[in-house]
This record gives C-alpha cells, structure tokens and sequence, in this order.
C-alpha cells in the first residue's frame, strides 16, 4: 500500500492507518502534516539532549559549593548522563518497533521532563545523579526514535535536506549550552540550569500528541533481556569502579574484585552475542576492518578528549578566577569552530583521504590539549580563545572523519545495527573520558584542595598533558587503515568499486551471505 495515500486529513479527527509489510502505521493528522512537524519535534529532541550534555559543564563550581563537595566529585553528574545514553541506546529501536514510535517519544518526553525536575530539586549528589540517570533514559529514547521517525516518514531523496535541518540544533547546543548554564548560575542558582527544558519538553509533548506518526512492528523478535542485564550489569559496575578508584574510599581488594566482575560480565556478554541469533549489540560487524578501526580509533581518542569539557571550566573559573558566565564564552569560539569545519571537513576528506586525514589530526588533537598547560593568570583572553577555536576546528574533523567512516563498508540492512554499536561506544567513551580526566587531576592534585588555585592550575596542567599523551597514542590505530579506505564517502580518487563489489568483503567477513549483482541492463 502507498503511505502517501494516507496523507489527507482524518475524517472526524479520526487518525489515519494503514498496514504495510507487517507493520502498522498511523498518521494522527495526515502524512502532509506530519512532514512539516516531525523535523521539528526531531530538532527539540535533539537540542535538549545536546544542550543538557553541555550546560552542567560551566556550573560544576557552583554546584560544588552549593552540595558541599569537592569538584571533582561532580564527574558522576556529567558521566551518569553520557552512561545511560550509552546502556539504553540499544534497545531504542526493539522499543520503537515494538510499543510504536509516538508511544515510545511521548514517553521519552516525560522521562526527561521529570528527570529535569528531578536534577533541580535534588538535595543530595546521589539523588542527583539518579535523576540524570532518568535523563540520560529519556534522551537515549528521543533522539534515535525521533530518527526512525524521519527516515520512515521522508522518501530517500528529501533525507539530506531534512537532516541538515534537523541537525542544525545539534550544533547549537553545545555552543549555548556552556554560555547559558555560566549566566544562569551567575544570576540566579545552579537548580535553574536543568528547569530551562521544562517548557521545550511541554512543547515537544503537545506537538508528538497531534503529530508524531506512529510505525509500530507487531512481529517484532524479542528483546535480548539476557544481553541487555550482561552489558549494562558490566559497564555499570565498570563506570563505578572509575568513579570512586583514586578516592580511597574502598579498599584495593574490593575495587580489584569489582574490576574482575565487571570484565566477567562483559565477556560473558561477547560469548552470549556471538551465541544470540539477535543480540543487543552484533559484535561480529566489528569484523569488518573499516568498521572496526573506526569505532576503536574513536574510543581511545574520546578516553583522552572526552575530559577536557569537564576540565577546562575548571581551568577557567576555580585556576584563573573567571565567572561562570564568562567561563562559558571562553568555550565559544570551539563550538563555532566546529561548526564552520562541518563545510569544509568533506573537501579535505576528498584531497587527503581518511587516513591521511586520521593520522596527522588526531596528533593535532593532543598537541592542542597539551597547548592548554600554557594557559595560567598570566594568559591573555585572546590567547585563551585563539586555543580554543584551534581546539574545536581540529577535534570537529576529527569526530566527522571517524564518524563518517563507520558505514565506509557496511552493507545497508546493517547500518542501523553497526549505528547502535557506534552511538554506544561513542558515548561510552565520553563518559569514561571524563572520569579519567576527573581520575588523572585529582591523583596529581593529591590531598591538596580542589579549590585553591595554586594548586589547581598546575594539577590541571599535568592532567591536560596526560589526556593529550593518550589521544596522540590513540593515532597509531589509524595506521591500519588502507590510503584509500572511505573513498566512497568522501568521492576521492580513486573512485571507488561498485557498491556490490565494494561490499563483497563485510559480508564475507561477518560471514552474510553473498548478493547478487546487478545486472548490466
């Protein structure tokens, strides 16, 4: 059946409906309609998430002061969020198919809402975190279901102007998110950082009522309950031991037994997914060589990056005594860096290759982390800003060449599959790469007080030349790469091999089996 037949106007407020291949769709005001809103319901999920990812970043200090703790005891706060982001992404889809697309982001919607609430109201760091945790569950929820959304909404050949769209507030979070939360802490309270989302999350709801579309998949097959406790048991109790090693809160044996359960766990999950007909997670694309150095190159280089958004806030209000509101601005010119390299990031692609491009940026990435050991009282603004839209522009290539090339050689029916390992490991990363940079600081910080600046600054600078040590190391993945590896992203010469022949060997790697070419006619 044609969908677009669907897309005049319920009779009567009467939703439309139809059923195709199995799976039940309905449009609550027509398909018409739900073409002009969904990008923008998209848009607002993606920018709450992207923005409540950034926003905590210049409040840290505040917050400290405000819970009575040390700073650098907060890296649960912004790794609680990336983590469950991380534990739940997986299962997003099985849940679209299963419960329906607008069932799912309705939901969604309000996980988020009162785990915002529930973020300003929190008396305590434990409740705190739980109530980013709640976040972290509705947001690993929106943004993937609301992609489903698009993709089963638009035909193919509007997907790239509907994405560039819907991406746009991706990027705007990140650049407002440091600046808003440094303004609100500096004129009212820390609480007030995590109510901005309520009235967009009101919105998002009343808009997902009257028009999010509703794809629902009745033959769905089972959740992987089995995997799913597996993986989220072991990168739970692995993110614990990150948090508290180095605060001498537990005894070494305790922390080496829960080390030792959390690897069991996890490689009790790799024997499970390679066991499972359908696992949460299909390890075995990791077989495809493209696929793989991306997604590990990514990881390391995220381990060594992913602190310095938690770090350098730091940096800037507790070492040289900035404000929050203009701790936020110093961090400006890196997001907009960022987003000027989205135009360019293809045409060096093209002259270079994703090799070339891996290897000589990645080793920039560390050398402008380490720059950052330069920055004490005595460095001007501009040099702090000079930094840091050197920072941005590097480590925007960087996190658009490794991205574009996980799909390099993946075959289309598992792209959404080699999509979910990416988007874990990705976040996963980010939040170990904040307890590590945490983890790094407070070990040459010592018994030291986290807010004295004196000591700080140098602790800081000794953490910036770690994490940088780590993101350089992390280039040697990318030698394995073939010069000519992700050709036909970037459309470098040599032009790649037909798409069936380019695919040829994923699918004999995964052990797939072999597709017929098409025919010359």
């Amino acid at each position: 059946m044609d969908l677009r037949k669907s897309s005049r106007r319920p009779y009567f407020g009467i939703p439309m409906t139809s059923t195709e291949a199995g799976t039940i769709v309905e449009y609550p005001s027509g398909l018409d309609t739900a073409r002009r809103f969904v990008p923008w319901l998209v848009a607002v999920a993606l920018f709450m998430e992207n923005l409540d990812a950034t926003i905590v970043n210049t409040a840290v200090p505040a917050m400290a002061e405000g819970l009575k703790v040390a700073p650098l005891s907060l890296k649960a706060v912004l790794t609680s969020y990336t983590l469950s982001l991380a534990v739940f992404i997986p299962i997003s889809g099985w849940c679209a198919d299963r419960f329906g697309t607008r069932r799912v982001f309705t939901t969604a919607i309000w996980l988020f809402l009162i785990g915002s609430l529930g973020c300003g109201l929190a008396p305590t760091v434990h409740l705190l975190v739980a109530s980013r945790v709640l976040q972290g569950f509705g947001g690993a929820m929106m943004t993937p279901v609301g992609r489903i959304a698009l993709v089963r909404t638009f035909p193919r050949s509007e997907m790239l102007r509907t994405m560039n769209f819907v991406v746009i507030p991706a990027l705007l979070g990140p650049l407002l998110g440091p600046v808003t939360g440094g303004l609100i802490v500096h004129v009212t309270t820390w609480r007030m950082i995590f109510f901005v989302n309520i009235p967009l999350a009101l919105l998002g709801l009343a808009l997902t009522r009257r028009h999010m579309p509703e794809y629902r998949d009745p033959d769905v097959a089972p959740m992987d309950k089995v995997g799913f406790v597996l993986f989220c048991s072991g990168i739970a109790i692995l993110s614990y031991v990150l948090e508290i090693f180095g605060e001498h809160s537990h005894p070494p044996v305790v922390l080496a037994t829960l080390l030792v359960v959390s690897t069991t766990l996890l490689a009790a999950y790799g024997w499970h997914a390679h066991r499972s007909a359908t696992p949460l997670l299909h390890l075995v694309l990791l077989k495809v060589r493209t696929f793989r150095i991306s997604v590990l190159g990514g990881f390391v280089t995220r381990l060594g990056f992913g602190g310095m958004p938690f770090l350098l806030p730091l940096l800037y209000q507790i070492g040289l005594g900035y404000p929050a509101w203009q701790a936020g601005l110093l961090t400006m010119p890196q997001a907009l860096a960022a987003m000027g390299m989205k135009v360019i990031s293809r045409p060096l692609l093209q002259r270079f290759g994703h090799r070339t491009t891996l290897l000589a940026n990645t080793i920039l990435l560390g050398v402008t982390m380490m720059a950052f050991m330069r920055i004490d009282r005595t460095s001007s603004v501009l040099a702090i800003l000079a930094l840091s839209f050197a920072q941005g522009f590097v480590s925007s290539l960087q996190f658009t060449s490794m991205n574009s090339l996980v799909y390099a050689d993946i075959d289309d029916v598992d792209a959404s599959k080699a999509g979910s390992i990416a988007s874990t490991a990705q976040q996963l990363s980010l939040s170990f790469g904040v307890a590590i940079g945490s983890l790094v600081t407070a070990w040459f910080l010592g018994s030291v007080d986290q807010t004295n600046p004196v000591a700080a600054i140098p602790a800081l600078h000794d953490a910036f030349l770690t994490l940088g040590a780590i993101t350089i190391v992390s280039s040697l993945v990318f030698l394995r790469l073939d010069p000519n590896d992700g050709n036909n992203i970037s459309n470098r010469l040599p032009l790649p091999p037909p798409r069936y022949q380019a695919r040829a060997e994923s699918r004999a790697a995964i052990g797939a089996p072999e597709r017929t070419p098409p025919s010359a006619g």
